[in-house]
């Protein structure tokens, strides 16, 4: 039996976090064993953009200086996250005459069509972008809708609906150079939100429809699934640090006094009430935000699995009573990731991003596959494909 360890590297705005994980082929196991993991300080980002790529080099190193000696493994390559408020999802749709004399519909009509919603994509929303993810969300035959793939069925005219999921450029080129700096090797990359879900969204909930808001320090991200599928991704310039200020200013305290009392790991002072009134409105405004995006593509209110929420502040007490209040629809506070291990050191969402990218490597399953394209240029490299997203 062969054995593959696969990396994952998560760099947020306050955290590095790098997992490495172990999958045994024949081996009868769903998710990949984790070997080891690390953690330090995020320095030199802010809001997902890097201002010191010296400082992120060093953070990520001392990160898997420790990974590598949980594992006992010397990490040269890994897949990384790229999340911030750079990262956006785009839908456009397109069509296309079949080109065969029978009809049929093969691979090459798929490249034309996936090629043509990317010429949908505006000229002036593309300047200094990267596309990552090529996602087809649903196709049409002759205006009939396709239950599965269209390859080998025929008609006159295919239609298809596209998620393309995009970063800023210079951003990624800037991450991966310090990842390089490092001393390891970036195989591939993935947006944040989508490599979270790997590992905290079931295949029954992605299928019924949900969200998955990711609460972090800065930002707050979003992506819907339907049908198994991702439909739209969001990403919010707010975040916890924003509930923390809050506090502070409201109550004239400290910020790091301010940090603990929203954690719940200290007896606030004041009144009670008055800390719930602050926190509370600063979540409504959150999941506000949220309820208008799923407004803006026809969802709110007809996600029947609801929101799951995961993420650094996604452990304020009032959350899930709020979202639930807010939106209308199931909340979930996602609690842990569980490999089958029952001395896994990984039991918080805090390290869903990092644990979602050792499936890359390791186990590719369909959810594993967001028709992928990522392209970068840092030492002339040219790295790409697009591959059907099977449901």
């Amino acid at each position: 039996m062969s054995r593959i360890i696969a990396v994952g590297i998560d760099i947020g705005t306050h955290h590095v976090k790098v997992v490495a994980a172990e999958y045994v082929e024949g081996r009868d196991r769903s998710l990949p064993r984790i070997i080891g993991t690390g953690y330090s300080e995020s320095r030199g980002l802010r809001h997902g953009y890097i201002i010191n790529q010296h400082e992120i080099t060093r953070s990520v190193t001392d990160a898997v200086k420790q990974a590598e000696r949980a594992s006992g493994t010397e990490i040269k390559k890994a897949y990384l996250s790229i999340g911030g408020i750079g990262v956006s999802g785009i839908n456009t749709q397109a069509s296309i005459i079949v080109s065969r004399a029978d009809g049929e519909i093969t691979e090459s009509e798929i490249e034309k069509i996936m090629e043509a919603c990317e010429g949908e994509l505006s000229t002036s929303y593309m300047l200094n972008r990267k596309i990552l993810h090529a996602v087809p969300i649903g196709y049409k035959i002759d205006g009939k809708t396709v239950l599965g793939r269209p390859q080998g069925m025929k008609g006159m005219k295919l239609e298809t609906r596209m998620l393309f999921v995009t970063c800023i450029e210079q951003h990624l080129t800037d991450l991966v150079e310090a990842i390089n700096a490092a001393g390891v090797e970036v195989e591939d990359v993935m947006a944040s939100p989508l490599a979270a879900s790997l590992v905290t969204l079931t295949k029954a909930q992605k299928i019924a429809g949900c969200v998955l808001a990711n609460i972090g320090a800065e930002t707050v991200s979003v992506v819907v699934f339907e049908n198994n599928i991702p439909i739209s991704l969001e990403i919010f310039p707010i975040g916890g640090i924003d509930i923390t200020h809050d506090i502070a200013l409201g109550l004239k305290i400290p910020i790091e006094q301010a940090e603990e009392l929203k954690k719940g790991k200290a007896e606030a002072p004041f009144s009670k009430k008055k800390l719930d009134e602050i926190i509370g409105a600063r979540l409504t405004d959150i999941f506000e935000l949220i309820e208008a995006h799923l407004k803006k593509i026809n969802r709110n209110g007809l996600l029947p699995a609801g929101i799951i929420i995961t993420g650094g502040s996604s452990g304020i007490t009032t959350v899930e009573d709020i979202a639930r209040a807010s939106l209308k629809i199931p909340s979930k506070i996602f609690k842990n990731v569980f490999d089958g291990n029952e001395k896994n050191p990984v039991k918080e969402s805090f390290w869903a991003v990092a644990y979602g990218l050792c499936l890359l490597g390791s186990v590719q399953t369909p959810e594993a596959s967001f028709g992928k394209r990522f392209v970068y240029s840092t030492k002339n490299r040219f790295f790409a494909w697009i591959k059907q997203f099977l449901p």
